[in-house]
């Protein structure tokens, strides 16, 4: 697989090539302008939930770019689908992980401090 053209690859219909590089584009560049405004907030607050939703972040940016190596030709579609599912099942739990930990006060354990 030594592709450099998104025109030119076989599983994908020429036709919606553009759409398909347009919106991978466009997620790339959304997910970093997003995770770098988590790594503003968590800076700001320095907690655990902000930390995890901010590595959620970093995984979505890394899952939008395997996305586009794969559509270029650089990330073989196995690789892709691995990479991406891993992520899709990562993001999953620490987004659940962070909802468990945001419980209200009455449910919170002797694990977090005051300012979390």
């Amino acid at each position: 697989m030594d592709h450099t053209n998104p025109f030119d690859v076989g599983w994908l219909d020429p036709n919606l090539a553009p759409v398909l590089l347009a919106i991978i584009v466009l997620a790339v560049a959304g997910t970093t302008v997003l995770f770098g405004c988590g790594v503003v907030a968590y800076l700001r607050r320095r907690s655990q939930r902000y930390l995890l939703i901010t590595v959620v972040l970093g995984l979505l940016v890394g899952r939008s770019i395997t996305g586009l190596g794969t559509v270029f030709g650089l990330v073989p579609m196995t690789v892709h689908h691995l990479v991406e599912h891993s992520f899709d099942f990562t993001i999953a739990v620490l987004v659940l992980y962070a909802v468990y930990r945001s419980g209200s006060d009455a449910d919170r354990t002797g694990f977090e401090s005051e300012g979390d």
